[in-house]
């Protein structure tokens, strides 16, 4: 079972691929997974998610059903990667985990039809859209401070080759601290992948490593600094990440963290 890995060998990315416990890197080492310093196994020009795309977490807000896709960005400097550590600032009350299946662009596509769409896909990863929804009243819509921040979007280990699985019947799921908190199947998705590229690709040119988060299941939370969050596409190598504490100076200008009745709502998918 060979997929694609990118890692970081003595601050040079080096791509290669995993089977089983061992990586076999393009510069000809071949070592274990506990050796590698896993990064992203794409590089985007750009991260595009979506808000809603599961039913479920449709049906946890109870929210009308959308008649489109609803899109944010993320930028590239949220990548983290596989083991990543994911900072939690002190005093914040609302970093929520969203495990999510990361859709990697394999070539440029620009006006594609959805029966063209599959051949454009290079891959599938295991994603996690962290949000930090103490700015979720100052920033909704654009979600650049809610979801943009650095280290973000931990996407890996690897990225699982099209051909290996079936986009139609793919089973996600989110670990914290062991226990299953998430769980949907693809074959529920309002918008499926191929009207997710082809509706994007109208508009906007994907390129080779782009990647479109393509929605959470209900029951994102919130996690505190020593939660170990994972997310995993049935059948393939967990994404693991651990929540940790840091100091972080917002300095006395522009908007600031605040527990808002906007913010608890959406960190605990109230109505």
């Amino acid at each position: 079972m060979h997929l694609f890995v990118r890692v970081n060998r003595e601050g040079r990315a080096v791509k290669g691929f995993r089977d089983g416990d061992r990586l076999y890197l393009e510069n000809g080492e071949v070592i274990t997974d506990a050796e590698a310093d896993y990064l992203a196994p794409a590089e985007p020009t750009k991260i595009i998610a979506m808000h809603l795309n599961f039913p479920s977490r449709l049906k946890a807000f109870q929210a009308k059903t959308p008649r489109w896709p609803s899109y944010f960005m993320k930028p590239p400097t949220t990548l983290a990667g596989h083991r990543a550590q994911v900072a939690k600032p002190k005093g914040t009350l609302y970093l929520n985990y969203e495990g999510e299946i990361a859709l990697i662009i394999g070539r440029r596509a620009k006006s594609v039809s959805r029966e063209d769409a599959w051949n454009y896909i290079a891959g599938y990863s295991p994603v996690i859209d962290y949000g930090l929804h103490d700015f979720r009243t100052s920033d909704a819509g654009s979600m650049l401070r809610v979801k943009g921040q650095d280290g973000f979007c931990p996407v890996g280990p690897a990225m699982i080759p099209a051909h290996m699985v079936d986009p139609h019947n793919m089973t996600l799921r989110t670990y914290v601290n062991g226990k299953v908190v998430q769980e949907d199947n693809t074959s529920t998705l309002m918008f499926p992948f191929d009207y997710i590229i082809a509706d994007l690709s109208r508009l906007i040119t994907l390129e080779p490593g782009d990647m479109i988060l393509t929605g959470t299941p209900a029951n994102s939370r919130p996690v505190e600094p020593g939660d170990v969050v994972e997310v995993e596409i049935e059948g393939f190598p967990k994404l693991t990440t651990t929540v940790v504490e840091r100091e972080v100076d917002f300095a006395d200008f522009g908007a600031q963290p605040e527990d808002s009745e906007n913010a608890r709502e959406t960190a605990f998918e109230i109505r």
